[in-house]
């Protein structure tokens, strides 16, 4: 069986496999084997680095989210060209002010944003498709944003309410990590400055209510973050109130990548041609999704790379053990079976938008404002309406 039959397989055959998985050994660029590396997870308000204790006392930190994995790779899918023929997604852009443009490629929630819910003409479109999608036809949303259905897509700010899973779910965890701590400290020119010149200073600080040392001209010691625990605790400072200086890896960086060919597999098209078209287009945006070599630069602190030659696949079956799946080393390949099973959305696309400017969109300020008024699924109580 050749690699595109078996692309086309996990496509269309209901009885086949139910997933696609690749694990990746990553390393910080720091150090060369992985070990006693010290990297810095992302940081959430209140509870700092996302660690949980195992049951036997191991902790494990989250190194980058699935929805931020998702927002990295969906971008791959932009193009420069003015050529419709070299595109493999619709470059559809929403004018926020003059000069100012987003496209639909970078927005957090995809077709189900707010920006694109306060763009009346592209909410049209969008409203429509999702309504489709509701009633079981993919292939409006297929056409107008594919890959809200291949990183998840849910219209909590629609009328819909509809939500599909991801097709390609990943995330990067580091295993048996030691969180560390950092501190610092400001020297400002104060103590240069004569005691008139200090005198006037404190007194503005205290008209403005602001603090000398968050604008610059008082010595500050940076220590405790902006958080809700107490700084001190039993006399001594609070672990969990100082600052954070990342975290030691005595384990393993991992990222996981999982294409999810049941949910590929759920979805349906007017007509069992359109649900193949749309089942093998989909794949083939998955799997260059999943694939890809990303950057790794995630943030400051935490620069890592890949720390082996070759990703190794399986093929999940329902029952039984995975089987090792070998991509051809050369990705051309798979932008070949991409672009090919793009073709029959090319000619929706002229439809949708005859003329180049067709796919720019601009953002109303009152539609803005409305959705505001709105009450939205995400806002409703539990138990309510």
């Amino acid at each position: 069986m050749t690699i595109q039959e078996a692309l086309d397989n996990w496509a269309t055959d209901d009885t086949g496999p139910v997933a696609l998985h690749m694990k990746q050994r990553l390393l910080p660029v720091e150090a060369c084997d992985g070990e006693g590396a010290v990297i810095f997870p992302p940081t959430y308000a209140d509870i700092g680095y996302n660690i949980d204790a195992l049951s036997d006392g191991k902790r494990v930190a989250a190194i980058d989210s699935v929805g931020s994995q998702a927002n990295r790779l969906e971008p791959m899918f932009r193009s420069e060209s003015k050529d419709r023929n070299d595109w493999l997604v619709p470059q559809i852009e929403i004018v926020l002010q003059e000069g100012v443009k987003r496209s639909i490629l970078d927005l957090a929630h995809r077709a189900a944003d707010a920006v694109v819910q306060s763009s009346p003409k592209l909410k049209q479109l969008i409203e429509g498709a999702f309504k489709s999608l509701q009633d079981g036809d993919a292939g409006p949303l297929c056409a107008l944003a594919p890959t809200s259905l291949v990183f998840g897509v849910w219209d909590s700010r629609g009328d819909t309410g509809e939500k599909r899973p991801r097709l390609v779910r990943s995330m990067i965890r580091a295993w048996d990590v030691e969180p560390l701590h950092a501190a610092a400290q400001f020297n400002s020119v104060w103590k240069a400055l004569d005691e008139q010149q200090k005198k006037e200073l404190e007194q503005e600080a205290k008209k403005q209510k602001v603090k000398l040392s968050v604008k610059g001209f008082a010595d500050a010691p940076g220590v405790f973050r902006d958080t809700k625990a107490p700084q001190y605790r039993d006399n001594a400072p609070n672990p969990e109130a100082r600052v954070l200086g990342g975290v030691l890896v005595k384990g393993r960086i991992e990222r996981e990548v999982t294409v999810n060919l049941v949910a590929l597999r759920g979805l349906r098209g007017k007509d069992p041609t359109e649900t193949k078209a749309i089942r093998k287009y989909l794949l083939g945006l998955s799997l260059m999704a999943a694939t890809a070599d990303m950057e790794l630069f995630l943030r400051e602190g935490c620069h890592l790379r890949y720390g082996d030659e070759q990703d190794v696949w399986h093929e999940v079956p329902r029952r039984g053990k995975p089987q090792q799946v070998t991509f051809p080393a050369d990705r051309s390949w798979l932008g070949q079976y991409a672009a090919e099973a793009a073709k029959p959305f090319r000619h929706k696309w002229r439809e949708l938008w005859p003329k180049d400017e067709d796919l720019s969109y601009t953002f109303d300020l009152k539609e803005a404002k409305k959705l505001l008024a709105k009450r939205t699924e995400e806002e409703t109580p539990a138990g309510g309406s």
